[in-house]
């Protein structure tokens, strides 16, 4: 079975189940576990998640942080996603952009999205990676 948004339907008025997100998945290169273990784990805080046996022999890893998991799955074919990323919500946008700069990962500071705060950074494999906040003075 195969669709697309150009050829899906509405049927019987739009579904209203959708609760949340429960992971969003980035592709890496074979071999970069740790690097990303690093990033993720070592400098962001999240927490490793152990992939069920047949996922595993896959290679990749799973991290979980507050509210979300972030896969991190071998692509063959890997090419950093450079436009499509993921955008984080943060709690303290300058204690984590003083964090990551620290540790020598640039910190690009953008003012496009009105309401918010927020600053795009690469993760070690050159994933585009979004961080925000709500600005509070608006």
């Amino acid at each position: 079975m195969t669709s697309s948004a150009s050829t899906a339907t509405a049927v019987d008025g739009p579904f209203t189940g959708l609760v949340g997100l429960h992971h969003l998945q980035l592709a890496i290169p074979a071999g970069a576990e740790d690097a990303c273990r690093a990033f993720w784990v070592g400098l962001l805080g999240l927490t490793e998640v152990p992939k069920p046996p047949p996922l595993a022999a896959r290679g990749g890893a799973w991290f979980r942080g507050a509210s979300f998991e972030l896969h991190v799955g071998v692509d063959p074919a890997f090419t950093p996603a450079t436009k499509g990323h993921p955008a984080i919500l943060v709690a303290d946008l300058d204690a984590l952009a003083e964090r990551l700069a620290a540790a020598g990962v640039a910190v690009t500071w953008s003012h496009d999205f009105p309401g918010h705060r927020q600053f795009y950074s690469l993760d070690p494999v050159g994933n585009r990676i979004e961080f925000i906040s709500p600005d509070p003075a608006s």
